[in-house]
This record gives C-alpha cells, structure tokens and sequence, in this order.
C-alpha cells in the first residue's frame, strides 16, 4: 500500500521536476531579461517622434480653440 502512495505521489513528482520546473525557470529569466533591455534605438526614436507630434497636435488644438473663442465665444456650451 505504501509503495503505490509512493508511486503516485513520486512519478508526477519527479516529472514536474525534470520537465516543467526548468521549462518554467528558463522562460520566466528569458521574459526578465527582455523587460532589462528597455526600448531599441528604432523603439525610442519612434517614441520620440510621436511625442513631438502630440505636442504640435497640442499647439493646433490650442491655437484652434482659441479661433473659436474669439469667432463665437458660445461654441463649448453647443456640444
């Protein structure tokens, strides 16, 4: 009785170790190291560019309100 216990608490046991303990450590260390590297130069630049886009977009949109402000001071209230 005792072996069968044995058995079927130690064969999955040791399959978990072999197969799925190292498995689990390689791609758990492999997704932290890609999280270390930070962004590529290509990624930054990206970035970069879209930021600087959102700030001219930020301009145009103030610029715009401000038109709309002087031509019909009521335009926020109609929306």
């Amino acid at each position: 009785m005792e072996k069968i216990v044995i058995i079927a608490v130690g064969i999955p046991f040791i399959i978990f170790m072999v197969v799925v303990a190292p498995t689990w450590l390689i791609l758990h260390y492999r997704s932290k190291k890609y999280l270390n590297q930070g962004l590529s130069a290509e990624e930054s630049a990206s970035l970069q560019e879209l930021a600087d886009r959102a700030e001219k977009m930020a301009e145009r949109i103030q610029t715009l309100e401000a038109i709309l402000d002087a031509e019909s001071p009521d335009w926020r209230n109609k929306a």
